[in-house]
């Protein structure tokens, strides 16, 4: 039921899911982009609601306290440690390695504001957890939210970055300005 009304609130604000999520999948770190808002976050819930898939986010550990905390999980938050202390690229893998399933989404360019260089994170959880990447465009201009083709890590990680970084130049996300470009 909720999935029909996410899909519904989706449809009622203009937008059209293209392509399909692969199901199949155990396990895939998904990106987003591009990300310039806050409201990439609902849409991005929205989105896997209506898709009926379980993907989480990460967040660093101390969002995870109440009063905050009480919301974060249950929205699929899973805490790590951000401090300088812990590798968060090898946590993240971690986690991988110990669940059966699991898929995590990551805004590549790592913030909200205009960034040059997307975060390398994502590609190196993915290379190090042996999984593939699927990009996700959340193409606001066009109301248009399109699932890409896979992309497995190679050993050339500039090459395989620079590929990603492409699907996403030019599209245009729910603050302009603030677009990959």
């Amino acid at each position: 039921m909720l999935a029909r009304i996410s899909a519904l609130i989706l449809k009622l604000l203009g937008f059209s899911i293209i392509g399909e999520y692969p199901y199949d999948l155990k396990k895939v770190v998904l990106i987003a982009g591009p990300h310039t808002s806050y409201w990439d976050f609902p849409l991005g819930l929205l989105i896997r609601s209506a898709e009926k898939i379980d993907v989480k986010y990460v967040g660093k550990a101390s969002l995870f306290k109440p009063p905050l905390g009480w919301i974060m999980k249950p929205l699929g938050g899973v805490p790590v440690d951000r401090s300088k202390r812990n590798n968060f690229v090898d946590q993240v893998v971690d986690i991988y390695k110990n669940r059966e399933e699991f898929a995590v989404l990551f805004a590549p360019e790592g913030r909200r504001k205009k960034v040059e260089k997307f975060k390398t994170g994502f590609y190196f959880i993915a290379k190090g957890a042996n999984i593939p990447i699927l990009p996700i465009v959340f193409d606001i201009a066009n109301k248009e939210i399109r699932w890409l083709d896979l992309v497995y890590p190679s050993d050339d990680a500039a090459k395989d970055l620079e590929k990603i970084e492409s699907l996403y130049r030019g599209v245009v996300g729910f603050i302009s300005e603030n677009s990959f470009t």
